[in-house]
């Protein structure tokens, strides 16, 4: 049984956490319509992660469990995840949903440049290869010398951050996910980014409605278990491998911008999302491929 899990027990919860990822992301954009300060989204949102978790763990009978044991390491973690939100946000007000997962599908390739530079794993030609093909798709799908504008350069400085706080994060959470339980990690992350965003809404606020009231429960809903499977996949597999599922939110992802927005995309993004999608998946074939490690809780950079 730990076998089957281990191979299509976390497939399984890493495509169905990145499409309650993609849901949650279609509820900011929704929501980032109105005139809802970013850092007011991100406290409700907070809110909610930390009061859906909250609330399985009393069903449980876990509450204790919801409490880090390396509260330092989980504040760096949790920071990550804050900006990240931030800018998914903000990312979200200035570009197509379809636009957004090309960019941070960048993401698997970060991925591995950084664990070769910081961690113990190698950039063979091949992988070097794959990465180079994967950010020339990027610069093919964002088009930046066409006439047709599906962003502005304040989206695209959004998504590079958030990118770089996912990219950070994930191998980050690939030690912690080995001593600490998935709902600890929500949840202290939620309480961050509540106090955060409460915090800065002490200087300007804005009034909800019961519309946005609702949109801000269904993100915080499904970014919740959105981040409860991606941490139980990564428990049982590696950072690189559960990357490569992040593919499945292009489809999705286009799915619902067609569908809400009637947003058709572009023959650059369909080009420069065809090299990611090669590029992310040859990655993921050669790191499956790769003894697989053990993660312990070290002082330095996690691997």
């Amino acid at each position: 049984m730990k076998s089957t899990f281990s191979g299509l027990g976390a497939v399984g919860l890493a495509v169905a956490g990145f499409t309650c990822w993609v849901l949650a992301d279609t509820s900011i954009k929704l929501a980032g319509q109105s005139k809802l300060p970013a850092y007011e989204m991100v406290a409700f949102l907070g809110l909610f992660i930390a009061g859906f978790v909250m609330a399985h763990g009393i069903w449980q009978r876990e509450v204790r469990a919801l409490w880090p044991r390396d509260v330092p390491r989980q504040f760096v973690r949790s920071c990550l995840d804050l900006g990240n939100n931030l800018c998914v946000v903000i990312a979200l007000r200035h570009l197509t949903l379809t636009l957004f997962y090309i960019l941070v599908f960048a993401a698997p390739m970060v991925v591995a440049v950084v664990s070769a530079l910081f961690g113990r794993e190698g950039l063979t030609w091949r992988k070097g290869l794959a990465v180079v093909i994967g950010f020339a798709g990027v610069v093919i799908a964002v088009d930046p010398f066409g006439s047709a504008t599906q962003g502005d350069w304040i989206g695209y400085l959004a998504c590079t951050i958030c990118v770089a706080c996912f990219s950070t994060n994930m191998l980050w959470s690939r030690t912690l996910t080995q001593t600490e339980r998935p709902e600890s990690l929500t949840f202290f992350s939620g309480v961050v980014m509540a106090g955060a965003g409460f915090g800065l809404m002490l200087w300007h606020t804005e009034p909800l409605t019961w519309k946005l009231t609702a949109m801000l429960v269904a993100m915080g809903l499904f970014c919740t278990l959105g981040s409860m499977c991606f941490f139980v996949a990564l428990k049982h597999t590696s950072a690189a491998n559960v990357a490569q599922y992040h593919y499945t939110q292009l489809i999705s992802g286009t799915l619902v911008a067609y569908l809400i927005w009637h947003q058709a995309p572009s023959v650059f993004i369909v080009l420069g999302g065809l090299l990611i999608l090669g590029s992310g998946l040859y990655i993921a074939v050669l790191a499956s491929r790769e003894p697989r490690r053990h993660y312990t809780l070290a002082p330095s950079v996690p691997e």
